[in-house]
């Protein structure tokens, strides 16, 4: 029986040049398709921080929604959206940051977290970590404390953990490539 790591990786196809010439693109939707997958994918993650102590789940727009959101759902636990400036109606909070190829500000409502809050940040896949350390920032923000990071992907060789261990040493990764 294969690991969930392999499994993602047979299905998880690359797209050259997309966004931009030069760059691998990490296609995640082939998940999506698969059910079984899916629910596997959310049973590992459900195991791995049902016992945490994590009071919410904190999602980045818009790929990180697809398992942020029904993991705080197993975890019986808010679901939080950090979402691209302007997306969200409600007061909120912001935070800009550098890409590799432009800025972009992330905002989350300023009534999502409290003081002291355990919040777990999934996204989809680390590269840079410039999205995770802002979603950091923003967590901090509120007074509430990141638990730790969560993705399906990493890029290893572009070192974006290295952004998110001044918020935590906990961090997840399902499918690695070196």
């Amino acid at each position: 029986m294969k690991n969930i790591e392999e499994k993602l990786r047979s299905v998880i196809r690359d797209v050259p040049n997309f966004p931009k010439e030069g760059i691998v693109f990490k296609d995640i939707t082939p998940i999506m398709m698969d059910p079984v997958l899916s629910n596997d994918v959310l049973d590992v993650l459900y195991e791995k921080y049902k016992m945490k102590g994590i009071d919410a789940v904190a999602g980045i727009e818009s790929r990180g929604f697809l398992f942020a959101y029904p993991l705080a759902m197993r975890l019986n636990v808010p679901f939080v959206l950090i979402r691209k400036k302007g997306k969200l109606p409600y007061t909120k909070i912001s935070h800009a940051y550098d890409l590799e190829y432009g800025s972009e500000t992330i905002e989350m409502h300023t009534d999502a977290l409290k003081p002291g809050d355990q919040v777990l940040i999934h996204d989809d896949l680390l590269a840079t970590g410039g999205s995770a350390e802002a979603a950091g920032v923003l967590v901090e923000k509120t007074g509430a404390t990141v638990y730790g990071f969560d993705f399906l992907v990493s890029l290893e060789f572009l070192n974006g953990a290295d952004k998110l261990t001044k918020f935590s040493s906990r961090m997840t990764t399902l499918a690695a490539y070196q």
